[in-house]
């Protein structure tokens, strides 16, 4: 049994907490994309626990797996492994030897270049967390890539760096006019990272992701495949270029660990959708809360009370009424099996509750996203009104289930349901496991 766990809006839509929740089920957990740009925050316990990179079924103590399609920071890696070591946890994480390694270089490069949109005036900076995701994929598609399985071997390793680091020297120093420091320098980048895959070899932790997770499953192991980001933020489905350099969507579960895609279609996909919408960084956001002083207060009342700022940078997160097409987009683009909101209890005690049903775009109304980001900038939302509901005692619902809601809430939600043509599977109304109501369990 697989079951996959995408985003469905601009990220942040809270899927670590339904990793975690339904990762109970599960035998490995599998991160299939993206890097340590990518926060998910775990409450147990009432223990926060912010990760970055190693997978959210850590704290379950489950097997963790980052996929090929995962770039890795081995910097970040072990630092996060030794902190929840330190808070008695013993995570057992994988890392596939195929998946590529962010160096030190792409980190600066990855800031040089967004310092760089942003004085052309081009309009293209894209916000990046700056972490070197965008370079090191760069690197994988330009196949001069450094991966996991060449820190294992100090011969192979010293054979990249050498082709490598001189182009990248060349592009610091001559196309940018910047000086180089010890992110550049051969003999010290092969001295740490030699000694990475040192670790990674005596602790058993590099893997040939394909054939490990074929051998999980013929054991008769559950796997759950967790994406980072969200599907708005997809290279080759979102709003390009103001995207991830990765595909978060569901087919990305495949083609980033190595199970075929009649695998992973044969399970459950659960598409995550926070009950409003939240944006870090650029680019469009048709239903954003930034006109008058009224829509201002509502953003900033919502942001306080969901606590909208960036697990990994701790930026304030742009505001916005739930955006409807964005999500039929997503339910097409991923195939849907069920869904499960989020943050549904910020919506309480508000004064006034709308969607955007829809687009109005020339005049003529959209029930989906344009294909280019162009247009979908030019795009007005269509609101539709629900009646507000008030603000409800979380303990209360989670303890007597979804018929505890106020019906104005279930109202809400089965809008959701009726508009996506996908049934409401959890409905997250605080961020501790327990404060999840469970309608349908997916590997039941």
């Amino acid at each position: 049994m697989t079951v996959t766990i995408v985003g469905s809006q601009l990220g942040d839509e809270g899927k670590g907490a339904l990793v975690d929740l339904w990762g109970g089920d599960a035998d490995v957990v599998v991160r299939y994309q993206g890097g340590d740009n990518a926060g998910h925050t775990v409450v147990e316990g009432g223990e926060e626990y912010a990760l970055s990179l190693v997978p959210s079924g850590a704290v379950r103590g489950k097997v963790g797996v980052l996929g090929n399609g995962c770039v890795v920071n081995p910097r970040t890696l072990f630092e996060e492994i030794g902190t929840l070591r330190e808070r008695g946890l013993e995570p057992d994480v994988r890392v596939a030897k195929r998946a590529h390694v962010i160096m030190p270089y792409h980190r600066r490069l990855d800031g040089i270049e967004e310092e760089a949109k942003a004085d052309s005036d081009s309009g293209l900076e894209v916000g990046t967390t700056g972490r070197g995701i965008g370079p090191t994929y760069e690197d994988k598609a330009g196949r001069r890539g450094v991966r996991v399985g060449d820190l294992l071997d100090p011969d192979v390793l010293r054979e990249r760096l050498e082709y490598a680091v001189p182009q990248k020297r060349a592009l610091v120093e001559d196309v940018y006019g910047l000086d180089v420091g010890e992110e550049l320098d051969i003999d010290a980048l092969h001295e740490e990272y030699a000694e990475f895959g040192r670790r990674l070899r005596e602790e058993g932790m590099a893997v040939n992701c394909s054939d490990f997770l074929h051998d999980r499953r013929e054991s008769g192991d559950n796997v759950m495949f967790e994406g980072a980001q969200g599907t708005l933020i997809d290279v080759d489905h979102g709003s390009y270029p103001y995207v991830t350099s990765s595909n978060p969507t569901a087919g990305g579960a495949a083609t980033g660990t190595g199970v075929g895609p009649t695998v992973t279609g044969r399970g459950e996909v659960v598409g995550v959708v926070k009950a409003y919408l939240s944006r870090v960084g650029e680019g469009p956001m048709p239903t954003e809360l930034d006109g008058d002083e009224r829509e201002e207060t509502l953003a900033s009342d919502i942001r306080e009370k969901g606590g909208e700022f960036g697990t990994v940078t701790g930026r304030p997160r742009r505001i916005g009424w739930l955006d409807v097409p964005m999500l039929r987009h997503a339910a097409r683009v991923n195939g849907y099996t069920g869904i499960a909101v989020n943050h549904l209890d910020v919506l309480g005690g508000l004064d006034e509750l709308k969607v955007g049903h829809a687009y109005d775009l020339d005049g003529e109304e959209r029930l989906s996203l344009p294909a280019t980001t162009e247009r979908w900038a030019e795009c007005e939302p269509v609101v539709r009104e629900f009646d507000p509901w008030e603000a409800f005692d979380v303990a209360a619902v989670a303890e007597e289930g979804y018929e505890a809601l106020p019906a104005a809430a279930r109202d809400y939600l089965e809008y959701l349901e009726g508009q996506l043509d996908t049934p409401v599977y959890a409905v997250g109304v605080g961020p501790d496991r327990e404060q999840t109501v469970v309608r349908t369990n997916p590997w039941e």
